[in-house]
């Protein structure tokens, strides 16, 4: 019973802290708003590039996956949109290789972003590694699904 209204009060307070004022800059809502305008414009998996394996390189046929994502950021200059590059690898590899190799592939999404006039003021990266695959598997189509860069709107 405690668990219930607690959890009836955690809910209520998140759905209050919306606010309706057009003038707040970014609340959380608004932030979810951003994120979801940013997947409507970049279509299913275009939040997400995906690397040959060991490589950090963003191929051509990936590239146009980032060009959409850099003119939404374009269109949202003025929103002060910023993203988060997560660099991941398949399960191969030791956990710091693959600490490594993330970092590299998410600093590479952010290098492309960059060479297409985004202000890396605007992008952060982060590395997860191996340790948050995307898909649960151990044959190379699992292994090609976790080989990724991801971009997520931030505010």
């Amino acid at each position: 019973m405690y668990k219930k209204l607690l959890s009836s009060l955690v809910v209520l307070f998140a759905l209050t802290g919306c606010s309706s004022d057009p003038t707040d800059s970014m609340s959380s809502c608004q932030m979810g708003a951003m994120q979801t305008s940013f997947m409507n414009h970049v279509g299913m998996e275009g939040d997400r590039v995906f690397f040959d394996l060991d490589k950090s390189a963003v191929t051509a046929a990936e590239a146009a996956k980032l060009d959409k994502q850099v003119a939404w950021l374009a269109q949202n200059e003025n929103a002060s949109v910023r993203i988060v590059v997560e660099g991941h690898c398949d399960a191969r590899g030791t956990s710091e290789y693959n600490l490594g190799l993330g970092k590299r592939r998410a600093e590479a999404v952010k290098a492309y972003l960059v060479s297409k006039a985004v202000s890396a003021d605007r992008i952060d990266t982060v590395s997860y590694g191996k340790e948050r695959p995307a898909v649960v598997g151990s044959d190379e189509a699992a292994y090609a699904k976790n080989r990724r860069g991801v971009t997520v709107v931030i505010e």
